[in-house]
């Protein structure tokens, strides 16, 4: 009698019996930037346009947007350049004395290019504002799609979820 027939197919239900590891589980390989230049030029922006936000610079926090702007907020739906920058000074306006300001978590920012057309940006923040009277803090997800146009980086996409 054969025996390796049966060897082989006892190995398979071994295989197919054993327990198998949810995706979760799997532990994600630390990040490393595909371009470190990359990385430190979309850093940089990052931290021009959010020190323009927390001194409530409208003027200059603007410069950092493209006009075809388009803001996707989980909780307050699509916006354009011109409603961003209007919900932007309506802010300003409400937290004039207050603690409005926005923090990169360390360790949470990742960039990657796009071919072409510029980058992605992948963070954590710790954002605080004043909203109906109360502080309001939290930490919440954002991704943002910068273009390099003419020489110009430029954000065209917004996704801020997780609130």
């Amino acid at each position: 009698m054969n025996r390796l027939p049966l060897a082989i197919l006892l190995l398979m239900l071994t295989g197919a019996c054993a327990p198998v590891r949810p995706v979760s589980a799997v532990a994600k390989p630390a990040y490393s930037p595909v371009s470190p230049e990359l990385y430190a030029t979309i850093a940089r922006q990052d931290s021009l346009m959010f020190a323009a936000f927390n001194r409530h610079d409208l003027a200059q926090l603007q410069t950092y947007f493209a006009e075809d702007l388009e803001f996707y907020h989980d909780k307050g739906g699509l916006a354009n350049f011109q409603q961003s920058m209007e919900g932007f000074r309506r802010l300003f306006e409400q937290n004039k004395t207050t603690g409005l300001n926005r923090q990169l978590v360390p360790g949470t920012l990742e960039v990657y290019p796009i071919n072409g057309y510029g980058a992605v940006e992948t963070y954590q923040h710790r954002f605080c504002h004043v909203e109906n009277g109360k502080d309001d803090c939290g930490t919440f997800k954002n991704m943002m799609v910068w273009r390099l146009k003419e020489g110009r980086w430029q954000v065209t996409r917004v996704v801020s979820y997780d609130h």
